[in-house]
């Protein structure tokens, strides 16, 4: 059961998020900060799950990698299409379906080369 925190919290300057002593704490729009108890996996994640995992962490960290303005033509070619995902969600589907001709076709719609040449080959 939830339980909603006081706003004793609010005088501290504190904003709780996360995992903290055992607590998993969120916010809520309509109920303020919310905590309860930190649930443990139950069994171990199958190969499968792991190998899916690795897949979007890597994704991820080779998106923190790319220089700032390939990032902001990402993010521009989404806006420009008015495609209801950011740049970083556009990538991540890059990084995990290397589907060259949706991208390509956001190229030609856009006007952005996204790819490098090395990875447009």
């Amino acid at each position: 059961m939830t339980q909603q925190i006081q706003p004793l919290h609010r005088l501290m300057g504190l904003n709780p998020t996360g995992d903290l002593a055992g607590v998993t704490f969120y916010t809520d729009k309509r109920r303020g900060i919310v905590y309860f108890p930190k649930h443990t996996l139950a069994k171990v994640p199958s190969p499968a799950q792991s190998y899916q995992r690795n897949l979007f962490r890597r994704a991820a960290e080779a998106w923190q990698n790319l220089q700032e303005a390939t990032r902001a033509k990402w993010e521009l070619a989404t806006k420009l299409l008015r495609l209801k995902l950011t740049g970083y969600d556009l990538w991540i589907v890059w990084q995990l379906r290397h589907d060259r001709p949706m991208i390509e076709t956001i190229e030609n719609d856009s006007g952005l080369d996204l790819l490098s040449p090395e990875e447009a080959i």
